[in-house]
């Protein structure tokens, strides 16, 4: 019997950790969205090593490892991987999913692909917020004592504006689609 498993674009954007400056995904979390094994994944990578320059794939550090079994509170049975940790940004994600040649590798790519693009924009958009309430920061110092009322006017709108930013935006509705996963 088959189950259905829904994958969802927050799903996957829990999944992207940012090292070395860039965006990438893990690829045990790779594998368990596509259905293989961690092992398959890194043979299918090292058969097709071409295919993965270094702004595609690299091979995590043993601190940034350590920094990943810490945010995860995972150990292993035997003290760690046997290998090294393989990082995948975007364009190595769906590499990966070209040389696995699943169905489902296919389809779930497409989901990764829109997380980190979702990320990027949400990146940009708290880029470009941020030097706009700088702007409005430096005019609102700039101006003298007549427009005191104007000064307080701006400082609160800043002041709720920066409290927005905090917080966490309300929940979107979700973005998925079920796919059979074999037992």
């Amino acid at each position: 019997m088959k189950d259905k498993e829904i994958i969802l674009v927050d799903s996957i954007e829990n999944n992207i950790y940012n090292f070395r400056g860039k965006n990438v995904m893990l690829d045990s979390d790779l594998a368990r969205l596509y259905g293989v094994e961690t092992k398959r994944l890194n043979e299918q990578v090292k058969r097709n090593i071409k295919r993965f320059p270094e702004n595609f794939m690299f091979e995590l550090t043993k601190e940034e490892e350590k920094e990943i079994l810490k945010s995860q509170n995972a150990t292993s049975s035997y003290g760690g991987r046997r290998s090294r940790i393989k990082a995948f940004t975007e364009h190595g994600a769906l590499m990966l999913a070209n040389v696995l040649k699943t169905d489902r590798a296919i389809e779930v790519s497409i989901l990764v692909i829109e997380a980190f693009v979702k990320i990027r924009q949400m990146a940009l958009t708290n880029e470009d917020l941020a030097r706009r309430l700088t702007d409005l920061e430096k005019v609102s110092k700039s101006l003298g004592k007549e427009t005191k009322e104007l000064r307080n006017s701006i400082d609160t709108i800043m002041q709720t504006i920066n409290g927005m930013m905090i917080q966490h935006p309300p929940k979107k509705q979700q973005i998925g689609f079920k796919t059979d996963n074999k037992n």
